[in-house]
């Protein structure tokens, strides 16, 4: 039996006693068991699911969302009548109680999705749901945590939470052959006219999903004022949006135990210190537990940690690994992150500088065990990791909205689902899963990547295979995979001098109270 003590945070580890998050948890715990919970690999994969779980909603069922980037006409299947607005429109015209938190954001003209927050906000409050947009964030911050949560009034044993890095947006709804979502989202000229996208949300059933609910709770009912812009308060108000969320109904009891569910879950999140007077009600001086739980299961590391994120920036996140891979001389890193950065010019210079941090820092300490890949569909077209998912020694796996880099850990806000099995199945099932597809293999033919050593050859084989294919002038066959070889990007001194300023200003701010960034601890 895995010992949860020693890879989960306890509710005092968490750091945040002003949330009501584990106080239904016994003697100090911050997690629930008895669950059962399914990595949907592709926004494909979970819109399906998601599309088919909302059309079975009925009268007094309950619906939350949150978002990050929302439009309202992304069709979650394809067919006419699936898009966003609809689902979740018909759901409340049915009588289901609809409620959601868009992150009001910042604006169109330097890259945010404010129009189209703003248009799902308002498309859904004319359908009836209550839509509210939040901006209770840092100066310069998003609320980036993407989760649905579905209860059942007459049958809580059907109850789910989603919890991931998929926003309900355009580009997201790729799957496995990675050749883009008809409805796309431009990103830098790299990546084509309909972006290949690789994603990743976790479907929970069991206890667990009202912990998902309580984080939902948490923000609805804060008091926090909705922006720090009265201009934008007022502005709302003068176009008819709703700025007082009403109360919430009382929360039912948590949903029991899944049959045979052997899935412990634990929510890691972030909060910012917001700072001048303004505070979270339910995280005074904020919450870091992402950086926390992750920190503690990585020092446990002895074999394998894979990771697959858009982001790895930053000297925080490198000194995470490094101490595990000086202590541990049989540890091994991989990762899988974008080809490119999602932007170009300056701003990609900046994003260039956080990952060489980040990358020399794990290898400059173990050059042999750290191995950093991107990924390509079998077209040659870079394919845009979106993912955010952390498996340690196939025992703590997490799938969440939160990247490594600091900004995620102290500055947004974020949320990730911990699973740690006591089968001992999902993170290897997940590594496994993965590992077929980067390797252009069926799930059955993955025997050599079952062990640390094994995966990490077979990763480095494939991707070497294919980056010699297109450095002997692409003759002959493609070989078989999509993956290849990463190393630090090479920038000059006066480049790296120049990036730094945005890099840690606007890219990869730090949201920690001062006597934490003095200790530099989180």
């Amino acid at each position: 039996m895995t010992d949860l003590s020693a890879w989960l945070l306890s509710a005092s580890e968490r750091g945040n006693p002003a949330t009501r998050l584990d106080a239904r948890h016994p003697d100090g715990q911050a997690w629930s068991s008895g669950n059962r919970v399914r990595a949907l690999v592709h926004g494909a994969t979970y819109f399906a699911e998601l599309h088919e779980r909302l059309e079975a909603t009925r009268e007094g069922d309950l619906v939350l969302f949150t978002d990050w980037q929302g439009d309202a006409d992304e069709r979650l299947t394809g067919e006419p009548g699936s898009e966003v607005v609809e689902v979740l429109g018909r759901a409340d015209e049915r009588g289901v109680d609809v409620r959601g938190l868009v992150w009001r954001s910042h604006r169109d003209s330097i890259g945010f999705p404010g129009k189209e927050n703003l248009h799902l906000g308002r498309a859904l409050q004319k359908r009836g749901a209550e839509v509210i947009l939040d901006m209770r964030v840092r100066q310069g911050g998003s609320h980036h945590q993407k989760l649905v949560v579905i209860r059942h009034r007459d049958d809580p044993a059907r109850d789910i939470a989603f919890v991931g890095g998929i926003d309900l947006c355009h580009s997201r709804r790729d799957d496995a052959e990675h050749l883009g979502d008809p409805q796309p989202q431009p990103l830098a000229s790299e990546y084509g006219a309909t972006p290949p996208w690789h994603d990743i949300q976790a479907a929970i059933e069991g206890p667990a999903v009202h912990d998902v609910e309580t984080v939902f709770r948490e923000r609805w009912a804060d008091p926090t004022s909705l922006t720090h812009s009265p201009i934008l308060l007022v502005r709302d108000r003068l176009r008819g949006l709703d700025t007082s969320p009403d109360p919430l109904p009382e929360q039912a009891p948590p949903p029991p135990p899944v049959e045979g569910g052997t899935h412990v879950v634990q929510l890691l999140r972030t909060y910012p210190n917001l700072r001048h007077g303004r505070d979270y009600e339910f995280a005074r001086g904020g919450e870091r537990s992402v950086a926390r739980g992750y920190t503690k299961a990585v020092r446990r590391a002895r074999s394998l940690v894979y990771v697959e994120d858009q982001y790895l920036w930053g000297h925080h996140v490198g000194d995470v690994f490094t101490q595990a891979l000086r202590d541990h001389p049989e540890l091994r890193v991989i990762a899988v992150v974008p080809l490119h950065p999602d932007v170009e010019g300056y701003a990609r210079t900046a994003q260039l500088l956080g990952r060489r941090r980040a990358m020399r820092s794990m290898i400059d300490v173990a050059p042999d065990r750290v191995a950093i890949y991107g990924l390509e569909n079998h077209a040659g077209t870079p394919v845009y990791v979106h993912a955010k998912t952390c498996l340690v020694d196939d025992t703590w796996a997490t799938i969440g909205s939160d990247n490594f880099n600091r900004r995620s850990w102290t500055h947004d806000s974020e949320l990730s689902a911990v699973v740690v099995d006591e089968s001992g199945e999902f993170a290897r099932d997940l590594r496994l899963t993965l590992a077929a597809e980067h390797l252009d293999r069926s799930p059955d033919d993955v025997a050599d990547c079952l062990d640390a050593a094994g995966m990490f050859t077979a990763y480095a084989e494939t991707a070497a295979a294919l980056d010699a294919w297109y450095d002997g002038g692409r003759v002959g066959p493609r070989p078989p995979g999509r993956l290849r070889r990463l190393g630090p990007p090479e920038l000059g001194p006066l480049a790296r001098l120049a990036a730094t300023p945005a890099y840690q200003l606007l890219h990869d701010p730090d949201g920690r109270p001062r006597p934490l960034r003095r200790r530099d601890e989180f």
